[in-house]
C-alpha cells in the first residue's frame, strides 16, 4: 500500500531515499555460521551397548575353531546358572549320607527343586522376553540380567527355606542361601560390571560336594567328584572366555563369589 507522503509536494533537489538491498554474500555467511554453531552443539549420538561388556570373539576361520564354538555353547547350556540348583540336589542325594532316603522321597524334593529353580525363572525369562523387556534368553546382556536376577534370588532363597521347614539337614538348605547370596552379589556388581553367573553357579557346587565330605558317610570315591567338578568349572569358564561372553578376572570373580558364598553358609 502506497503511503501519503507520496502524494505531498516535494522539496526542490529532494531525492526518494535508496531501498536497502540485502547483502546475498553477507547472509550467506550468517547461514554458514549458524548451520556450523548447532553441528557443534549437538549431542554426539549414543553408541548402542553391546550385548556384553566382553571383547566379542572374532568369526572362527578353521574347522577346529567352529567345533571348539560348538562345544563350548553346548558346555554353556548344559550348566546354565538355572539347572545348578537342581544339579545340586541329585548330586547331594547320590553321594551324602542322604543317599541313603528312599526314592520317592528323593524325586519330589528333586522335581520340587526343579520346578522352583528351573521352570519358573525360565517360564519368566521367555515372557520377559516376549514383553520385549529383554532381547536374549542367553541374558548376556549386562542390563538385561537386573530382573532375571531378582527372580532367581528369590526362588533360591524360598527353596533353601522351603528344604530347612521339611527338617532337611541346616547345610543342604544353606547351600541354596548361598546361591541366593551369590545372585545378591552378582546383582550388585552387575550394576558397575559383568560378572559370570556360571561360574559363580558351579564353583557352588564345588563348594557343596567338599561340605558334603564332613557330613556325616559320604559316597565312595568323593575325591575324583571334587576334582571333577574342579575341572570342570576350568572348562567353563574357559568356555565362556572362548564365547566372548566374559574376560578371565569376570570369570575368576564369579568363581570366588559363588565358592564363598556356599561354602561361608555352610559353616553355620
Amino acid at each position: 500500500m502506497s503511503n501519503h507522503f507520496d502524494y505531498m509536494p516535494k522539496p526542490e533537489g529532494w531525492k526518494p531515499p535508496e531501498e536497502e538491498k540485502p547483502d546475498i554474500a553477507e547472509a550467506a555467511a550468517q547461514a554458514e555460521t549458524a548451520v556450523g554453531e548447532a553441528a557443534v552443539s549437538a549431542p554426539e549420538p549414543k553408541k548402542p551397548e553391546t550385548a556384553s561388556d566382553a571383547p566379542e570373539q572374532p568369526e572362527d576361520s578353521t574347522d577346529l575353531e567352529r567345533a571348539v564354538t560348538r562345544f563350548s555353547n553346548l558346555i554353556s547350556w548344559i550348566f546354565v546358572p538355572l539347572m545348578m540348583p537342581v544339579y545340586g540336589i541329585i548330586l547331594i542325594f547320590a553321594l551324602s549320607f542322604l543317599r541313603f532316603t528312599p526314592f520317592h522321597t528323593k524325586l519330589v524334593f528333586t522335581l520340587i527343586v526343579f520346578g522352583a529353580n528351573f521352570l519358573v525363572p525360565m517360564t519368566l525369562v521367555l515372557l520377559l522376553k516376549k514383553m520385549g523387556v529383554i532381547e536374549d534368553v542367553g541374558l548376556n546382556g549386562r542390563k538385561e540380567r537386573l530382573i532375571p536376577y531378582v527372580i532367581t534370588i528369590v526362588c533360591l532363597a524360598g527353596t533353601g527355606i522351603f528344604l530347612y521347614l521339611k527338617m532337611a539337614p541346616l547345610w543342604v538348605a544353606m547351600f541354596y542361601a548361598g546361591g541366593a547370596l551369590a545372585g545378591l552379589i552378582n546383582l550388585l556388581v552387575n550394576f558397575r560390571w559383568k560378572i559370570s553367573a556360571h561360574a559363580a553357579g558351579i564353583a557352588g557346587l564345588v563348594a557343596m560336594l567338599i561340605q558334603v565330605t564332613k557330613e556325616g558317610p559320604s559316597a565312595e570315591g568323593m575325591v575324583w567328584w571334587i576334582v571333577g567338578a574342579i575341572l570342570t568349572a576350568g572348562l567353563l569358564g574357559s568356555a565362556r572366555i572362548w564365547l566372548g561372553r566374559h574376560t578371565l578376572m569376570q570369570v575368576i570373580a564369579g568363581s570366588v563369589v559363588g565358592f564363598l558364598s556356599v561354602w561361608g553358609l555352610s559353616l553355620i
